[in-house]
């Protein structure tokens, strides 16, 4: 009789076995119903053998109820990959299978993106681009690693689709990554004019039907190419050849729940495993990568210069200080001569609502969700103050319930009120906002990007799915409504957000024509911040950046392990982080060092309060092997009412 190994998503690393089912179809690689404790849970196949684990009786062992798949969909490279994750991570291997494999459970086959059609005429290049792509192309076995670092606009996505062209060529696949499903979607219809058929999208706005069907696809070996955000870094392709990982500095290549992987990292180990070359790039690197480059850990790839017959735009920082409303003079002026020649304008504000927060001048009361330690947003078309965390809402106050004053109000400004103000001093033009809020069903925001393309609209309005990567000819004009956002958040990665997002989306502006301008409206017209990204310094940004980072010993001068306590009861939160600080402080190694324990700086999210402890040292062995073991003892005697996350190499500290 057969016996198969199972994995499930849940956070224990270990196998459980069943017997063989009635059908006797159970093979390694599918996925199967299996009663685990007193229900039936989807499982993966890991591994068959002959006998049952030792001192189990065989009557003793469960059968399998049914199975999912009608052949394998993962295979022995996959589970290497997520056994690796699940030891990196510090999570379970079935939850790194889950995180990998579309959850579908019947395929339907999917309409195949674009045509056999002969590809576009291929575009001159600039002598950077063909320098860049000669490195890439002709790389001896030293070089696995570059980066095209080049201003928006100088043709990196040219050159990743060449890079790519020669992979196919060779007989190689090549996974490119992009941060948004927004440009998932231009990226994709740009891949299909190139490659027909060959090339397969995975997102997760498609079904989990389609997305199974592509990931079949693609591990037949139909589809050499494959496009997607972050979770396309598992796709299986056949022959790894390439990994481009376009706009590398974005925080959306990282996962926000269990297992925290980052695309990159990942990307890394599957390239070194498969002998595939990684190419990276952006107009404002991370960090992380800025001093790699410098240090001769990734080739640098300059692209210095924007084709198209556009020049970098300019770009002019504005005081908010003495503005009545969201629009300064000059930003409104502005709006009005780019329509009057008859051009477009994007307005980026990365805060959706109307206003954020409510608050009384007379006693300083300001009404806070009552489940999160954040304030309400009130969303004017919905008559209701929302928190983005939880999704708690309630009906504004008539007057502060506090002293009664009828003075308090709502203070600051989100992507509606800029809204309600644009159509009243420009009501003869056409605008449309893209924000989270209007693009919720699917295909909004395809379909009013398409329409932004093709001129039906002035203004454009959104959160920083408009900011990145998007290439629209007819735009002149890009108004950042309020730069400050997110600058002084307390998280050591503020600065470098708010400069990336500045630059990003300046970078939308004059792309083919050389009278692109940008208006930054600021009220801290000498933060340094706002003063290098105005003047595109990123070398003089990076330079002051990684200094106060040496200084502080933060990412990317140590690496970070962070631990969350999660409970509905304060006490218990506390008592958890307390226990495991106690246990870790035996276990930090020579040269590293504990943060906390301390309060989340979002203390409360959904009712659940939030304590922390961050394990820092100069390298990720240091602390990993203590973390481990902090694991192993923590478990031992753990409260069951309070959750435990981990977050390797954290992006957000919020």
């Amino acid at each position: 009789m057969a016996f198969f190994d199972l994995v499930f998503d849940i956070p224990a690393d270990q196998t459980f076995t069943y017997r063989i089912d009635e059908k006797s179809e159970a093979s390694v690689g599918k996925r199967a119903m299996v009663p685990f404790g007193n229900r039936d849970c989807l499982g993966f196949i890991v591994a068959e053998r002959e006998n049952p684990p030792e001192g189990i009786e065989d009557k003793a062992i469960k059968a399998i109820r049914r199975l999912v798949d009608a052949e394998p969909v993962f295979d022995e490279r996959d589970f290497e990959i997520a056994r690796w994750m699940a030891g990196y991570y510090l999570c379970g291997t079935g939850q790194a299978l889950a995180a990998m494999i579309p959850s579908g459970k019947k395929m339907i086959h999917p309409t195949l993106p674009g045509s056999d059609d002969a590809p576009d005429a291929a575009l001159e290049i600039s002598d950077e681009q063909k320098a860049a792509l000669d490195a890439i192309t002709g790389s001896n076995s030293q070089v696995r690693m570059f980066y095209l670092y080049g201003v928006t606009g100088s043709g990196k996505t040219e050159v990743f689709l060449r890079s790519a062209e020669a992979m196919l060529k060779e007989g190689k696949s090549v996974i490119y990554l992009v941060p948004e499903i927004s440009l998932t979607h231009q990226t994709a219809d740009v891949i299909s004019k190139r490659f027909g058929s060959q090339a397969a999208t995975l997102h997760s706005a498609m079904t989990p039907s389609t997305r199974l069907a592509e990931w079949m696809r693609i591990r037949r070996g139909e589809a050499p190419i494959v496009v997607g955000p972050r979770s396309a870094v598992f796709a299986p392709v056949p022959n790894l050849g390439l990994v481009i990982i376009d706009e590398e500095h974005d925080s959306s290549y990282k996962s926000g729940n269990t297992p925290r992987y980052h695309a990159r990292q990942i990307a890394l180990h599957r390239c070194s495993k498969e002998g595939a070359l990684l190419v990276l790039g952006s107009a404002t690197p991370s960090a992380e990568a800025w001093k790699l480059m410098a240090e001769g850990g990734i080739v640098r790839l300059d692209l210095s210069r924007r084709l198209s017959g556009g020049g970098m735009p300019e770009i002019k920082p504005v005081s908010l200080a003495k503005t009545e409303g969201c629009l300064s003079k000059e930003l409104k002026e502005e709006i009005r001569l780019t329509a009057q020649m008859g051009r477009q304008s994007i307005l980026f504000l990365n805060r959706r609502g109307f206003a954020y927060f409510y608050q009384c001048p007379d006693c300083g009361w300001e009404q806070t969700c009552r489940r999160c330690s954040v304030s309400l947003t009130w969303h004017k078309s919905r008559r209701r103050c929302i928190c983005h965390y939880c999704g708690y809402s309630e009906a504004p106050p008539a007057a502060c319930p506090k002293c009664g004053s009828v003075e308090a109000g709502y203070r600051g400004f989100g992507t509606e009120m800029i809204e309600e103000e644009v159509r009243r001093t420009f009501p003869d033009l056409r605008l449309r906002r893209a924000d989270a809020d209007t693009t919720g069903k699917r295909g909004g925001l395809e379909e009013t990007l398409s329409l932004f393309k093709t001129g039906m609209i002035d203004i454009l309005l959104g959160t920083q799915m408009v900011a990145k990567g998007l290439n629209f000819p007819g735009v002149r004009l890009v108004g950042v409504v309020f730069a400050d956002t997110g600058l002084h958040l307390p998280d050591f990665r503020a600065a470098e957000r708010t400069f990336s997002l500045i630059v990003q989306v300046a970078g939308r502006a004059g792309r083919y024509f050389p009278d692109g301008k940008v208006i930054v409206q600021t009220l801290r017209m000498e933060d340094p911040v706002i003063t290098r990204s105005c003047a595109l310094d990123v070398e003089g940004f990076f330079k002051a950046e990684l200094n106060q980072r040496k200084a502080l010993n933060f990412p990317p001068f140590s690496r970070l392990i962070r631990f969350t306590s999660r409970a509905r009861e304060e006490r218990r939160a506390n008592a958890a982080i307390e226990r495991l600080a106690s246990l870790a402080k035996p276990l930090i190694p020579r040269g590293a060092d504990m943060l906390g324990p301390a309060e989340c700086p979002i203390g409360v999210i959904n009712d659940n309060f939030r304590r922390q402890i961050i394990l820092r040292s100069p390298s990720m062995g240091a602390i990993h092997g203590a973390a481990r073991e902090l694991l192993a003892r923590y478990e031992k005697g753990k409260d069951a009412k309070v959750y435990l996350e981990v977050d390797v190499d954290p992006v957000s500290m919020l």
